[in-house]
């Protein structure tokens, strides 16, 4: 089964969290992969079990970016904080390509987010 990515900036972990709390039973159903303060999060705060790669400004976008380019992600959630600037930005825009390249849906807000959500059922 392929996995779901999970990732935010740092203002939106919380959004995450709420998101991953009311989709828990079904995330609970997949292999779930994220950076790895985001996946520390989600650990803690919902007993999922995740997959966590290097946080973002690590290079944990593009360990995502090289699961995509395998054939090994279904989906991206990735809640990014858009209004600040992130040192890493090359990073995210690579990983935003790389989903478009391979044909992988990326959700980049809440409402995109429910609509992967619901086409995973």
């Amino acid at each position: 089964m392929k996995a779901i990515a999970l990732i935010a900036h740092d203002r939106c972990k919380q959004d995450m969290v709420n998101f991953a709390r009311i989709h828990a039973a079904r995330l609970r159903d997949r292999v779930l992969i994220a950076t790895r303060t985001t996946g520390s999060l989600l650990e803690r705060e919902l007993d999922l079990e995740i997959e966590c790669v290097l946080s973002g400004p690590e290079g944990g976008d593009l360990q995502i970016g090289a699961q995509i380019a395998e054939g090994n992600i279904a989906a991206v959630i990735f809640l990014r904080d858009v209004l600040t600037a992130q040192p890493h930005e090359p990073d995210i825009t690579a990983l935003l390509r790389i989903c478009d390249v391979h044909n992988v849906p990326v959700a980049t807000n809440l409402a995109t987010a429910e609509l992967i959500m619901a086409s995973l059922q």
